[in-house]
């Protein structure tokens, strides 16, 4: 008898966090484009928004990428070029570089590791790295089209940092596979993998 096989579920995470990812930031920056001017939308009174912030600049080009970039509005959004809390994001063009090569690791990685017949039976350890991908491949799009990752939802109850649905994806996902590596008995080379993937994803944003 075959044994079951939870590579579905990996995919199936990926493909809808990454839709879910990039229709809400397309969706959102549109709707609260404004004229170029951005706006905030009340969600939660007192705690939680949709917020949209632009840069003033125009884009210039004509190409795809100039397309999809324009495609909320003409003015350009602003982005976050570090990771995960902001981190390296004065570097600009540096920062956005190092975590897309962060990010394609990290793809990379999963990829691979879904291969493996030990991977593809645990469903907790499909579900983990599916919404790992699925927020790394979100913000590895806007790196590679808007030079930084677009950020609108913002739970300004404790001031905290400015984030996407792709990061809501890698946080889950991340603490998902560090349960599933520290709180079971898993292969022993394959346990520190897990918590260096989980890390290896956070720092991607």
């Amino acid at each position: 008898m075959a044994e079951q096989s939870y590579r579905g579920l990996l995919w199936s995470l990926a493909l809808l966090g990454l839709t879910l990812d990039q229709v809400t930031k397309y969706g959102v920056f549109k709707w609260l484009y404004h004229g170029g001017e951005g706006g905030q939308h009340e969600v939660v009174p007192g705690a939680f928004e949709l917020l949209t912030q632009f840069t003033r600049e125009r884009e210039a080009g004509t190409s795809l990428l100039a397309g999809l970039r324009t495609w909320s509005g003409e003015v350009l959004p602003k982005v976050n070029h570090g990771a995960l809390f902001g981190l390296g994001g004065e570097y600009v063009t540096y920062a956005n570089l190092v975590f897309a090569v962060v990010s394609i690791l990290a793809a990379g990685a999963i990829i691979y590791w879904s291969t493996r017949p030990a991977t593809v039976r645990d469903g907790a350890l499909c579900a983990a790295l599916g919404l790992i991908l699925a927020g790394t491949l979100g913000n590895f799009y806007d790196r590679v089209v808007f030079n930084g990752v677009r950020d609108f939802l913002h739970f300004y109850w404790v001031e905290w940092p400015v984030f996407n649905i792709a990061d809501c994806c890698l946080v889950c996902g991340a603490g998902l596979l560090l349960a599933q590596a520290f709180g079971s008995q898993p292969v022993a080379e394959e346990q520190p993998a897990g918590a260096n993937l989980a890390a290896e994803a956070l720092q991607a944003k």
